[in-house]
């Protein structure tokens, strides 16, 4: 069997605890439009793509134009944010680290847009220590469609079937499924462990991971 592996990672939620700026800059655009926005609202469309969020929040015959521009003022005012208050979350850097050195591929594979994508990597440092990363821009189709992850394994020159998805969102643990990969599913609440039980393994953070998961769950031998 090859030993060759990857682990891909969700950023929202997984890399970053953004679901609180990105909760707060929806907020913002749904009271502009006059819609306010309940919190079941956001949970329940967390990792989605903007158009389908703006177009479950403000109806199916929202304008094309109107989409993109409230599209780019929702991630401007969570740049905003994000440069400020962002931090990777505990145990992320440590988590990526030793898997680099334990000889896994790494990649960060996410619906957000590339400039959202490549501020987290920057403000984190975690981008020195990914192969790839993956965003909106790369791909046609958002979660649960397995497109994001294809690529993700696809740039790491990987089988899918060698590949570990870390998620937190119900939509991306769809994906990881379609896309023929294991998955661990990433939630602090329990309610939220509930939701993500399709995962192979779920945990309350990142802090309970190491490589050893991760060769268990592709069904490799553990060296010593």
């Amino acid at each position: 069997m090859s030993r060759e592996r990857g682990v891909l990672f969700d950023m929202d939620g997984v890399l970053v605890d953004s679901g609180p700026l990105h909760k707060e800059s929806w907020r913002r655009i749904a009271m502009d439009a006059g819609r306010p926005m309940e919190d079941s609202f956001f949970d329940r469309t967390f990792g989605m793509r903007n158009e389908e969020i703006l177009e479950e929040l403000l109806g199916p015959d929202l304008e094309g134009a109107r989409k993109a521009e409230l599209g780019r003022r929702k991630e401007e005012v969570y740049r905003e944010l994000a440069r400020e208050r962002l931090v990777a979350a505990p145990g992320a850097a440590d988590l990526v680290r030793a898997l680099k050195e334990a000889g896994f591929r790494t990649a960060l594979a996410s619906s957000g847009p590339r400039a959202n994508v490549e501020l987290v990597l920057d403000v984190t440092g975690l981008g020195e220590m990914m192969d790839a990363y993956v965003c909106a821009e790369d791909v046609e189709r958002g979660k649960p469609d397995p497109q994001v992850f294809l690529e993700a394994a696809r740039r790491l020159d990987l089988e899918p079937s060698r590949c570990v998805v870390v998620e937190d969102a119900l939509v991306g643990v769809e994906a990881a499924r379609r896309a023929g990969m294991k998955v661990v599913g990433v939630a602090g609440e329990e309610e939220r462990k509930a939701v993500l039980r399709e995962a192979d393994r779920v945990v309350s953070s990142l802090e309970e991971l190491s490589p050893r998961v991760f060769e268990e769950l592709l069904e490799v031998p553990w060296e010593t």
